[in-house]
């Protein structure tokens, strides 16, 4: 009684190929992920700003940032510029729009020494319209 056979047929030879489906989901996926936690990532400056019940953000028509950090370091548009760069790139925004507002982001350690030397640079440029970025408080727990 035998249930086996003598000769062996070779089956069907096994799958070789990659199966992409998988590898394309999740590129997709990762790409999504990348679009939407990129706008989270522009301000990559790290500040400590006051903390103001006014602080609302405003809709000006057009608007540059201007960033002094804690050791006084100025950026303009997120790049490192010195002050007499500054005034140069401020009178160029001047000169194509002269209500562009300067909003000014400034660590609360920063001394207000310095705090002016940038406003008078903006001033010097032609822009006068100068506005102070804060954050709001937090709001306090309720018991």
């Amino acid at each position: 009684m035998s249930f086996g056979r003598l000769d062996r047929s070779l089956g069907a030879s096994p799958m070789s190929d990659i199966n992409m489906t998988p590898l394309i989901d999740v590129m997709l996926v990762l790409v999504v992920i990348f679009i939407i936690t990129a706008p989270l990532l522009a301000s990559s400056i790290k500040l400590d700003l006051p903390t103001t019940e006014a602080a609302k953000a405003g809709d000006a028509p057009q608007s540059v940032t201007v960033v002094v950090d804690a050791v006084g370091q100025t950026y303009l548009q997120d790049r490192v510029v010195a002050l007499d760069e500054l005034v140069r790139q401020l009178q160029l925004l001047a000169q194509a729009n002269p209500q562009t507002e300067v909003l000014l982001r400034a660590d609360k350690t920063v001394p207000y020494g310095r705090i002016v030397e940038v406003m008078g640079a903006a001033q010097t440029a032609g822009l006068s319209r100068i506005g102070f970025v804060a954050d709001a408080p937090a709001p306090a727990a309720k018991p």
